[in-house]
């Protein structure tokens, strides 16, 4: 989250909100967000109800959810979703800067 919180106005820039959503429940990620100063859109979600409606998978030898990454446009629409399969495994913000310029 540290490379989105740096390379946020460049988000905003592109008119992009970004919303990340996290295990979490209300208090601990409330309690994460405010004391690392995001400046983005936070959504705790322990009940994993947006996990199961975008397919995020949980793997328990991996200690809990593997990332992923969406882009919805205005319409609703999901145009670009990557699966990780470790916490590393996930796009830079160049990349999904890049996929926001092409579907401009």
């Amino acid at each position: 989250m540290a490379q989105l919180r740096q390379d946020y106005a460049e988000f905003e820039k592109r008119n992009t909100v970004v919303v990340v959503v996290g295990p979490e429940n209300t208090a601990a990620f409330t309690k994460y967000f405010n004391e690392n100063q995001l400046p983005f859109v936070g959504l705790p979600d322990p009940t994993h109800a947006v996990l199961k409606l975008y397919g995020q998978e949980i793997k328990l030898f991996k200690f809990g959810r593997m990332p992923a990454q969406l882009m919805v446009d205005k319409t609703g629409a999901v145009r670009f979703v990557c699966y990780g399969h470790d916490m590393t495994d996930i796009p830079t913000s160049a990349e999904m800067l890049t996929l926001i310029d092409n579907l401009a």
